[in-house]
């Protein structure tokens, strides 16, 4: 119960409502106090009357009048002259004197706490003004003793009615708090429970209802959050079986490769100029579609493999790269620079990094050509290279219009990140778990209307060769 939220709010209104009751008590019982001895003092001007009335009253009769105003002594000041109006013996001498002219809250509340806790009867002396302006003042002497038991039974009374608001107040609240917060939130709960239970079936989604700003934002945002979930989840399973059907195509594909891989011997021994200078490209571009094939069906089983690294010459990959763009260009309006310093070398893995930058080359020629330049001018392509102390960088560039703001949301995410129609986004999302595999980072320099640019940074770790 106490671990509940409709039963700490229980509680807690209990705690709050009693509090409240305890401020309103202590006011209220000064209040009693100050109306029990104003009508003490009603009571003995009444008394005080019959004697002006008749001089001559007989002892039995005055101190009836006494007793029925539940006072031992009543003194009328009229006419700036004091008079003790009727009288009888004291039990004790006057403990003290109560002036109830113009008293402040604080005097009353006080007096009424000091005279609840004493528990001692005392004599007091009580002032006070006549009623209708029958007098100056008005003083008579008391017993507390009826008006500490007056005040105790006022006091139970007000706690007694406390004690009920406070149980049908809590009771309402607790009510209330299991009608509007508690209900909507076990809904929550089962929505939560049954979408775990089964995350792929729609009909798990949580649907807003809830009356409560609150608590339908918190739906709202598990709607969407389950939403993207099991739309993850689709897209993870298709990737899956997407993943099996590219494992079998490679499978069959590298041993179409490798029987054109033993014809392309045949083709090198050719004595036709044109056909003796491609060969060798040829046979790179199968090789590495070999390579290729055997790192997919690797890539099935786990990940991408780890990057075999060594020393090679940055320009004879890049120089492979161009030549194959090139021919994919063929007499399209499109220029591919190859800006690679001679002699420069990186310790790298040379299969993956002409993926990379290939993947790169690719991209921003199709891009190219997809959305020719509105301006004068040739749409070129630049790869670019240098080191420092630190790191190589490569760096492939076009004057191309740009990236799109939706392919730059997502830019290395797979099927998400593509930059034209129909494009997976793939290319860019291989080529940079490939980079971070190096170490390094793939990321966008610059995309605009002054055209994109790719950085590639390769740490060079220890700075060996």
């Amino acid at each position: 119960m106490l671990k509940t939220l409709s039963g700490r709010f229980l509680i807690l209104t209990s705690v709050f409502v009693m509090l409240a009751e305890i401020l309103i008590f202590v006011p209220s019982i000064a209040r009693y106090r100050q109306d029990y001895l104003i009508d003490r003092l009603e009571r003995a001007q009444i008394a005080s009357l019959a004697l002006l009335a008749d001089d001559m009253l007989s002892s039995d009769l005055e101190q009836e009048l006494l007793e029925n105003a539940e006072v031992f002594n009543v003194a009328l000041r009229r006419d700036e002259v004091r008079q003790l109006m009727l009288s009888s013996e004291m039990p004790e001498p006057i403990d003290a004197t109560f002036d109830l002219r113009d008293p402040s809250a604080i005097e009353l509340i006080r007096d009424a706490m000091a005279r609840l806790v004493d528990p001692d009867p005392k004599v007091i002396r009580v002032i006070g003004s006549p009623v209708r302006q029958a007098g100056l003042l008005i003083e008579i002497t008391m017993d507390t003793a009826d008006l500490r038991m007056a005040m105790i039974d006022y006091g139970l009374r007000i706690l007694i009615l406390s004690a009920v608001i406070c149980v049908v107040t809590a009771g309402l609240l607790f009510l209330a708090v299991r009608v509007l917060l508690v209900k909507p939130i076990k809904g929550v709960v089962g929505y939560m429970q049954r979408y775990a239970a089964a995350p792929e079936d729609a009909r798990g989604i949580i649907q807003p209802s809830a009356g409560v700003v609150e608590l339908r934002e918190a739906e709202e945002a598990l709607q969407k959050m389950q939403t993207e979930l099991t739309q993850a989840l689709r897209q993870r399973e298709r990737l899956a079986q997407l993943g099996g059907a590219v494992a079998k195509v490679s499978h069959d594909l590298r041993n179409i490769l490798t029987s054109a891989q033993l014809f392309t011997d045949r083709i090198e021994t050719s004595e036709d100029p044109l056909v003796r200078r491609l060969a060798p490209k040829l046979v790179n571009s199968i090789t590495r579609a070999v390579s290729l094939c055997e790192g997919t069906l690797a890539f099935g089983r786990a990940e991408e493999p780890a990057p075999t690294l060594t020393v090679f010459a940055l320009e004879e990959v890049v120089c492979d790269v161009v030549d194959s763009e090139r021919l994919a260009v063929g007499d399209a309006n499109l220029r591919i620079v190859d800006d690679i310093p001679e002699g420069l070398s990186l310790r790298a893995d040379p299969e993956q990094m002409y993926r990379v930058i290939s993947n790169l080359v690719r991209n921003a020629r199709q891009a190219l050509l997809a959305n020719p330049r509105p301006e004068p001018g040739m749409p070129e392509i630049r790869v670019s290279a240098g080191e420092d102390g630190h790191c190589w960088w490569i760096e492939v560039a076009d004057n191309g219009p740009g990236l799109p703001a939706k392919a730059q949301e997502h830019l290395f995410t797979p099927f998400q990140g593509g930059a034209r129609k129909g494009g997976s986004g793939l290319g860019l999302a291989i080529s940079s778990e490939l980079v971070r595999g190096h170490g390094g980072m793939l990321m966008l320099k610059q995309t605009g209307p002054e055209g994109t640019a790719f950085h590639i940074h390769l740490p060079k770790g220890d700075g060996t060769l």
